[in-house]
């Protein structure tokens, strides 16, 4: 996409997608290079960084023989994403206002 996706909305998209299921980094990735060119070492921070605030925890499951980190949502993180889609929904909100005209200083 053409438009930058800042690191605070790239957070929300992670918790709506870990919202829906668990799921480990590869999966979480493939939802987010939908709207975001983001490599897989900006990823594992970003899931880092939302596991050290208490809004994700991990545990590990074999598949196909290999070992894969599941990413899984706390009653935190269902509350910062509750947050973090309220900010957007006036935002977006906002933003398509002056954007289609209807709202000027």
């Amino acid at each position: 996409m053409y438009y930058p996706v800042s690191s605070l909305l790239i957070e929300c998209i992670i918790l709506s997608v870990v919202d829906e299921k668990d799921s480990y980094g590869y999966e979480i990735s493939q939802t987010v290079k939908i709207v975001a060119d983001i490599k897989e070492s900006t990823l594992y921070p970003i899931l880092s960084k939302l596991q050290k605030k208490g809004y994700l925890t991990t545990y590990t499951e074999e598949h196909q023989g290999r070992k894969r980190k599941y990413y899984s949502m706390t009653s935190d993180g269902k509350q910062e994403l509750k947050y973090l889609r309220e900010e957007w929904a006036s935002f977006r909100d906002a933003l398509d206002g002056i954007i289609e005209g209807s709202v000027r200083a």
